[in-house]
């Protein structure tokens, strides 16, 4: 049964209580014949969907094998109608994390051909195709016609689908919007169900998916419009275990058991030895595979008590599963060897006695992150405790793989709450599910950190964030054009710029940036930032809303400017030469990310980051080089809650600390679903490393510190609207935009899909800073 808990979070506005999965290694599917035909030039699909399989062929709707919407094989979208393929989205969809919203309009009366096939995902209308070709005005289609059709497959009986729906809605003669279907969350700013309350049709219909009593059309597949156009299932099973599809998988935080949940993560595995199927909670490896095999969970803990379970259908003698790192610094777990489970863990002790396993035997794992203790239960009776084991403040993920290589095959099947645990979990562990994460401080990223995308007019200009926030700090870069980064700040105040691409001292021109608005910032006609009917990008970060105070916590005295829900903080100071010296920043807590500069001399930019190895190591923001190793430039190990280090050199090469010399320091901490600042190792591969980053992102600039073949890379979610996100500018250069399909941001990080050698090098180091669009706990798939 499922515990019944709460973790305190409010329960509001229009909830979706249930999916219903669909599972091609099952053939699952609906269908459904009309009894008679009706309107076939115009309705609206409605659907909330997520993904189970990535790279096959599935199919969301079909009517007769001529009609249908589907994924491809190349994970874009795609609609045939009477038989012709009229769109193909360029985008590419390969969040398997969360959910997605899609809305598929047919309304061939239309003059405009474009207006005969729309598609909107999110509550946005999808414009970008590499296929557009619209039916003929009038074109009758078979949806709606007296034909079989499908939800799950193509009626011949091939490209199935793997993955999740929910809150299904068809409207028979009826070209609609998302917004019938769909509203922004005022909160978060994420899109969010609400209820249709319009008329349906003669054809229309609406699946809850709540009637699990049976698998039949009256039960699972029950029409709940009111039209009796019930479907009927195939290779649906709502039998307890390991095969049961009707889920609690939902995209609204419902209650402590409702939610969007945990799924084995297909990001974040990559090797073709280690398969998931069943919408990503079947897990199988094949024998003979090498070592190492592992896939972790979709959702990453920091705190709290959890449980989940898996369900052995095939044991392997170096089969484990249990809880770890990303990068498997931490980990503990218990695995077979010689059909017996013994444990391996990086920190803590077990105690308890050693059992078998066979097929068919159910592991519970219930982890207490606080305390680091976890207990396994074998059928529901407790074999092992782990005690002492030390998180670190890391995030740790539910996990499974392979001990070393050689064997026979193993597989099995998980469940993290989203369909009936086989025995109750302990009082007070909760089901792997966003509901049950800790509400962040920021729920809408865009209130406190923004990318805006602008059109010069070469005329005074002011541009407009998407929240309306003051910002504090503006960094603008012409996207067309090489021209240099300018970099403003409140307290050094306006017209007053500096570039990123450059060690020259900070400049003044009063018709660049001229004012830090209440919701963005003006321009003045400097081309640099406003060129008649240029394209630029403005990011931008709140501080202290054009406030500033003196700060004494340091050696040397700053004036600083301080968002602490936002952990950032700007910094002024002179210089005394002094080695090692700190200087206050105000945050409350230890910065991750320091960047100073000078602002009277021509001195590098140095970075300070937490995802630097060793002492003393610093990076360049206007420079290509790697991470190097100087003691004149401070080290962010030494930051405290307080203040950070910087460290003159008893004359003039410091970047940080010379006498009479003033500085600039822009001061990140990290914010829990709003910023992350860390590294990751390169694997060369297009099917690279995932990030896991606990919120979708708006923001990300990665850089190479492990050698100096590459610069600082900045993407946004503003310029790359959609995955696979290839618009990217260099912090390090004047130069424009160019293009590379570096990765794709998902709910909950992103996905490294390149070889090149500025973001996945094997085995390099790569550093990494993000701002979040939006938590993961309010966050759809993208």
């Amino acid at each position: 049964m499922f515990p019944v808990m709460s973790a305190g979070n409010p329960i509001t506005g229009y909830n979706i209580n249930n999916s219903l999965r669909f599972r091609s290694s099952a053939s699952a599917y609906l269908s459904r014949t009309p009894a008679t035909a009706s309107n076939r030039t115009t309705w609206t699909w409605s659907g909330w969907i997520k993904r189970g399989a990535l790279g096959i062929d599935g199919t969301f709707f079909d009517a007769a094998n001529n009609d249908q919407f589907r994924w491809r094989s190349d994970d874009t979208f795609s609609f045939s109608f009477n038989n012709t393929l009229a769109i193909q989205t360029t985008q590419v969809f390969r969040d398997p994390s969360a959910w997605y919203h899609f809305v598929v309009v047919a309304d061939t009366t239309q003059a405009t051909a474009a207006n005969r096939i729309k598609l909107y995902v999110n509550g946005v209308q999808v414009t970008a195709f590499s296929t557009a070709s619209y039916p003929a005005q009038n074109t009758t289609g078979f949806i709606n016609s007296a034909n079989a059709h499908n939800i799950g497959r193509v009626n011949s009986g091939t490209y199935y689908l793997d993955g999740y729906l929910a809150e299904v809605n068809f409207v028979d003669g009826q070209a609609l919007t998302p917004s019938s279907f769909g509203e922004t969350d005022t909160t978060t700013g994420s899109w969010k169900p609400k209820a249709y309350t319009g008329t349906y049709g003669t054809n229309g219909f609406y699946l809850k998916f709540a009637d699990a009593s049976a698998a039949t059309a009256a039960a699972i597949g029950k029409d709940s419009s009111g039209n009796g156009n019930n479907w009927t299932p195939s290779g649906i099973s709502v039998t307890a275990g390991t095969t049961y599809d009707a889920m609690l998988d939902s995209p609204t935080l419902t209650s402590t058991t409702v939610a969007n949940y945990s799924t084995w993560n297909r990001a974040l595995y990559y090797n073709s030895g280690y398969v998931l199927s069943d919408g990503n909670l079947s897990t199988a490896y094949s024998s003979g595979t090498g070592a190492g095999l592992k896939t972790y969970s979709s959702i990453g803990i920091t705190s709290g008590k959890w449980y989940w379970e898996y369900k052995f259908t095939a044991s392997n003698p170096n089969f484990y599963v249990g809880w770890r790192t990303a990068d498997d610094a931490l980990y503990f777990g218990v695995g077979c060897s010689s059909g017996n489970l013994n444990t391996e863990t990086s920190s803590g002790s077990f105690s308890g006695s050693t059992v078998t396993v066979a097929n068919g035997d159910v592991l519970g794992i219930a982890f207490d992150y606080d305390s680091g203790a976890c207990y396994f239960y074998k059928n529901n009776t407790l074999f092992y405790t782990l005690t002492g084991f030390t998180t670190s403040s890391s995030t740790l993920f539910a996990s499974t793989g392979i001990w070393s290589g050689g064997g026979g095959a193993a597989s099995g099947s998980s469940t993290f709450g989203q369909r009936p645990f086989s025995y109750t979990p302990p009082t007070g562990y909760l089901s792997l599910n966003t509901y049950n994460l800790p509400t962040p401080t920021i729920k809408a990223g865009n209130k406190y950190m923004d990318a805006t995308t602008y059109t010069g007019t070469g005329a005074a200009l002011n541009v407009t964030n998407t929240a309306g926030f003051k910002p504090d700090f503006v960094w603008v870069k012409d996207r067309g054009a090489a021209q240099q980064h300018l970099i403003y700040d409140s307290i050094r105040g306006v017209y007053n710029f500096i570039g990123s691409s450059s060690t020259a001292a900070e400049s003044t021109n009063n018709q660049t940036l001229t004012s830090f608005n209440s919701n963005g910032f003006g321009l003045g006609t400097n081309g640099t930032s406003n060129s008649s009917a240029g394209s630029f990008v403005g990011w931008q970060w709140q501080a202290g809303q054009g406030s500033s105070s003196s700060n004494t916590n340091g050696s040397i005295t700053s004036t600083v400017s301080v968002n602490t829900t936002a952990g950032f903080s700007i910094v002024t100071y002179t210089g005394n030469n002094g080695v090692s010296q700190t200087v206050g920043h105000g945050l409350g807590v230890a910065p991750k990310m320091v960047i100073t500069k000078g602002r009277t001399n021509a001195f590098g930019w140095g970075v300070q980051h937490i995802g630097l190895t060793g002492g003393n190591n610093y990076l360049a923001l206007n420079s290509t080089a790697a991470q190097a190793t100087d003691n004149t430039q401070g080290t962010i190990t030494n930051a405290t809650s307080t203040t950070f280090q910087v460290s003159g050199s008893g004359g003039s090469s410091s970047w940080t600390n010379v006498t009479g010399v003033t500085y600039v320091s822009y001061v990140w901490a990290e914010i829990v679903g709003f910023s992350k600042f860390g590294s990751y190792t390169g694997n060369g591969s297009t099917d690279g490393t995932f990030v896991y980053l606990g919120f979708r992102p708006k923001f990300v600039m990665v850089k190479i510190s492990s050698a100096a073949t590459d610069g600082w890379v900045i993407l946004d979610s503003s310029r790359n609207t959609y995955n696979v996100n290839d618009k990217a500018l260099a912090a390090e250069s004047s130069g424009a935009e160019f293009t590379v399909a570096f990765s794709d941001f998902t709910s909950n990080g992103f996905k490294v899909r390149t070889t090149n050698s500025a973001y996945n090098t094997n085995a390099a180091t790569y550093i990494y800073m993000a701002f979040a669009e939006s938590p993961f706990k309010s966050s759809l798939a993208r």
